[in-house]
């Protein structure tokens, strides 16, 4: 028994040493919200993360009486409205949702920022692992892929495609170069511009998300051909994967996904009620089924889980980006 004081008191001792700073973060984290907190979304309005973040935001503020809002910062291939949290104070009060395309494909592709995507933030949650999909024009659009890939091939560098972010940027290069068919890309800053220029005759096929592409399909005026994953989509059940419809069985999965994100240096205890809060507002029925009709595939996860999710992605994506040989102005 006398043995085993030291290490008691030592233990003990650390323990009072470490509870002031405790005892801070939990008296900062029950008081926490008491002012607006908002959310940047580093794209236009219409595409997948602004409309979900709007859903969450809105039952983020029920709960906890107090305004919850979403500020649209897009450019940059989404750097802008990064930044901004980067750079805000680490007290909870700005969030940032960002897709891959902030925290894995810039990095990858080398688009530089004046901020590590790795270091300057505190991974709060996954709110969505989103399923893209391959969508044409439905009045002059081809009515498959192993068309759309005939018609490339009858008319080499003729075809157009349009995508926004870098993953579906890159969802289309790889499309085009597993096809065999030689097309060009043209970028847009968003989903709902996207969404545009293939309506306008401006590109010939989109590689876009299911929640901004949904009311025109649902409309009739735009044509999916296939899915980027093999991830189930409700409102598009017998829609196969682009390389199963294609045969292109090299083609693989693509996914991009969507989380949430605090400055790095807020306090673990504010961290935790937000992923606390966004796994309840998810889990609400009603909110379910709001994000669902809306085509997003919710998924959470701990703070930790996402923090090496979004790593182990970083690494990979910047294999396959090197690999292919694909420059991205």
């Amino acid at each position: 028994m006398l043995r085993s004081i030291p290490l008691i008191v030592c233990l003990a001792a650390m323990a009072a040493a470490a509870s002031p700073s405790a005892r801070a973060d939990d008296s900062v984290a029950k008081s926490y919200p008491d002012r607006p907190i908002r959310i940047i979304v580093p794209f236009p309005p219409g595409g997948p993360v602004d409309i979900e973040m709007r859903i969450i935001a809105q039952k983020m503020s029920e709960d906890w009486g107090t305004a919850v809002v979403i500020e649209n910062r897009p450019g940059g291939n989404t750097t802008i409205g990064a930044q901004v949290v980067a750079k805000a104070a680490p007290d909870g009060y700005t969030l940032l949702a960002p897709m891959d395309t902030t925290l894995v494909m810039n990095p990858a592709t080398g688009i530089t920022a004046s901020y590590d995507p790795f270091t300057a933030f505190a991974p709060i949650t996954l709110t969505a692992k989103t399923t893209s999909i391959l969508s044409v024009r439905t009045r002059d659009g081809p009515k498959t892929i192993k068309e759309l890939i005939a018609r490339g091939k009858a008319n080499p560098g003729k075809l157009n495609y349009g995508a926004g972010i870098i993953t579906t940027r890159l969802a289309g290069y790889l499309f085009a170069k597993e096809a065999g068919i030689d097309v060009v890309l043209i970028p847009y800053t968003g989903s709902a511009p996207t969404v545009e220029g293939l309506l306008n005759g401006s590109v010939d096929f989109i590689v876009d998300g299911v929640a901004s592409d949904l009311p025109m399909i649902q409309a009739g005026q735009m044509r999916p051909l296939g899915k980027l994953n093999g991830r189930p989509v409700s409102q598009l059940p017998d829609l196969p994967t682009v390389a199963e419809a294609g045969d292109l069985p090299h083609l693989g999965d693509i996914a991009s996904w969507i989380g949430l994100v605090a400055p790095a240096g807020t306090p673990p205890a504010i961290i935790d009620k937000l992923q606390k809060e966004v796994a309840h507002v998810i889990a609400d029925p009603t909110t379910a089924e709001r994000l669902d009709k809306a085509g997003i595939s919710t998924f959470t996860s701990t703070p930790a889980e996402f923090d090496a999710f979004f790593h182990a992605e970083g690494k990979r994506w910047t294999q396959i980006f090197k690999a292919s040989g694909i420059k991205f102005e």
